[in-house]
C-alpha cells in the first residue's frame, strides 16, 4: 500500500478491464472472417475483451470488502453502512444517469426509435437499477449496451454487506479468521445453488431470441446464464482474496511478485484459450467469462500484488493510474461514441470497404480519443464533484454513527 493508502495492482487491474472492454466493442466493428491469417489471431484474442466485466466485478468486491475484513479481524463493528451506501451511490449514480438519459435521448432523436411504454420502461428499470431482472429490461437503452452490468453490480452493492453481515452476527467475542473465511466459502457455495437454480428452472421463450434482432433479442440469449446471483459469485470471489489479503504479512518479496505474474499470465491465457469459442466463454454452471478460472486469476493477481515489490509498482504507473481514474466515464460513453460515429458516417470503421482493416484503423484512434475526452469531462465534470460532496457528508455521518471507521479503498 502506497502512501495514499493505494493497494498496488488495483489500478492497474481496473485499468485493464476498462481496456479489454474497449477493444471488444472496437473490434466488433470488424468482419473477423475477412482478415489475413496472420492477423486474425490477435483480433480474436481482443474479441474476448468483454471478460474485462469479470475483471471489474472481482475489483469491486475485493476493495469494498477489504474493510469489512479488517474490521471483522481485529474484533470491531462493522464499517457504517451509511458511509458504504453513500460512497456507492456517489461513485456510480452521477455518471450513470447522465449517460443513461443522454443515450435515452439519441435513442429517440437520433436513432429513431419510437418512444413506446416499453422504451421508456426500460429507461425507468434502468435508473431505479432494477433492470437486471428480465429480458425485457435487460438493456435500459438502446444506444448503451454496457450499461447492462450497472445495475448487476448495484446488486451486488446490497448483497455484498448482508452476506458480511451474518459473519459479524455469528460470532460473539473473539473471531476465529480462518473459520470466517471457510464460512465465506460456504457463502460462495449457496450463491452457486441459487444461480444454478435460476438457469435449471427460469425458462425463457425462444421466439425472436438471438442477436440478430437486436438487443432484446440478444437479451434473451444471455438470460438466464446472465443473472445477478451468478455474477455475485464473481463478486464474492473477490471479497475472499480481500480477507485472504488481511490475513498475509504486510512483509514485501520477490516471491510475490513471482505468483502475482504467473497469475497475471494465466488470466491473459483465459482469454487466449477462449478463441474459436462464444463470445461469452461460459464456465462452470454457465456463468460467463471463463468462470471461476479468470475470476481467481485475478483474485490472486489482487491479493498478492500489494506485497510484490517491482511489480505491482511498475503496473501501477501513471497512465495506468490516470486510467483507471477515468476508467468508469470511458465505459459508461464509449457504445455511445462509437455507434455515433457510424450513424454519422455508415463508411466509418472501413465498413463496406474492400479495405476494411485500412478503415478500422483510420477511425479506431480518432473513436479513441474522443472516447478518452468523454471519459476525463466525465470524471472532473460529473463524477469527481459528486465524489467530493458525499465525502464531505460523511464527518457528520460517522460523528452520529459513533463507531470506528475502517477506510474504504
Amino acid at each position: 500500500m502506497d502512501r495514499r493508502g493505494r493497494l498496488a495492482g488495483a489500478d492497474f487491474i481496473r485499468a485493464l478491464a476498462c481496456l479489454l472492454v474497449l477493444a471488444h466493442h472496437l473490434v466488433l466493428r470488424l468482419d473477423l472472417g475477412k482478415l489475413s491469417p496472420s492477423l486474425s489471431p490477435t483480433f480474436e484474442f481482443f474479441r474476448f475483451g468483454n471478460y474485462g466485466v469479470s475483471l471489474f466485478f472481482v475489483l469491486s468486491g475485493f476493495l469494498l470488502a477489504r474493510p469489512f475484513w479488517s474490521a471483522l479481524d481485529r474484533g470491531l463493528p462493522p464499517p457504517s453502512l451509511k458511509i458504504y451506501a453513500l460512497r456507492r451511490a456517489a461513485r456510480i449514480l452521477p455518471g450513470y444517469w447522465v449517460a443513461l438519459t443522454v443515450a435515452f435521448g439519441l435513442s429517440i432523436s437520433v436513432f429513431h426509435f419510437p418512444l413506446d411504454r416499453e422504451l421508456i420502461g426500460r429507461f425507468l428499470a434502468g435508473f431505479f437499477l432494477m433492470s437486471q431482472w428480465h429480458w425485457r429490461t435487460f438493456f435500459p437503452v438502446q444506444v448503451d449496451g454496457p450499461l447492462w452490468s450497472i445495475s448487476f453490480e448495484a446488486t451486488c452493492y446490497v448483497l455484498l454487506p448482508m452476506c458480511l453481515m451474518l459473519l459479524f452476527a455469528r460470532q460473539s467475542g473473539r473471531r476465529s479468521p480462518i473459520a470466517m473465511r471457510i464460512a465465506w466459502l460456504g457463502i460462495i457455495a449457496i450463491t452457486l445453488f441459487v444461480h444454478w437454480l435460476i438457469v435449471t428452472y427460469v425458462a425463457i421463450d425462444d421466439a425472436s431470441r438471438g442477436w440478430t434482432f437486436g438487443l432484446l433479442g440478444g437479451a434473451k440469449e444471455w438470460m438466464p446464464r446472465f443473472n445477478p446471483i451468478g455474477f455475485f459469485a464473481i463478486f464474492l470471489i473477490g471479497a475472499f482474496a480481500a480477507g485472504m489479503r488481511t490475513l498475509l504479512s504486510q512483509r514485501r518479496s520477490p516471491l510475490y511478485d513471482i505468483i502475482a505474474t504467473l497469475a497475471l499470465i494465466a488470466g491473459a491465457a483465459q482469454l487466449a484459450l477462449s478463441t474459436a469459442g462464444e463470445w461469452e466463454g461460459y464456465g462452470w454452471l454457465d456463468i460467463p467469462y471463463r468462470f471461476p478460472w479468470l475470476p481467481l486469476c485475478v483474485a490472486v493477481a489482487l491479493c498478492i500484488l500489494p506485497g510484490s515489490i517491482v511489480v505491482g509498482r511498475v503496473l501501477d504507473n501513471p497512465v495506468t493510474r490516470f486510467i483507471a481514474t477515468i476508467s468508469f466515464g470511458i465505459y459508461i460513453w464509449q457504445d455511445v461514441v462509437l455507434l455515433l460515429i457510424v450513424r454519422l458516417d455508415p463508411a466509418a470503421f472501413g465498413i463496406g470497404s474492400d479495405d476494411m482493416l485500412a478503415g478500422w484503423l483510420a477511425w479506431t484512434p480518432v473513436a479513441v480519443a474522443i472516447i478518452f475526452l468523454l471519459g476525463t469531462l466525465s470524471y472532473f465534470f460529473i463524477e469527481r464533484p459528486v465524489i467530493l460532496w458525499a465525502r464531505n457528508l460523511e464527518g457528520d455521518r460517522a460523528t452520529s454513527d459513533r463507531q470506528p471507521q475502517v477506510p474504504v479503498q
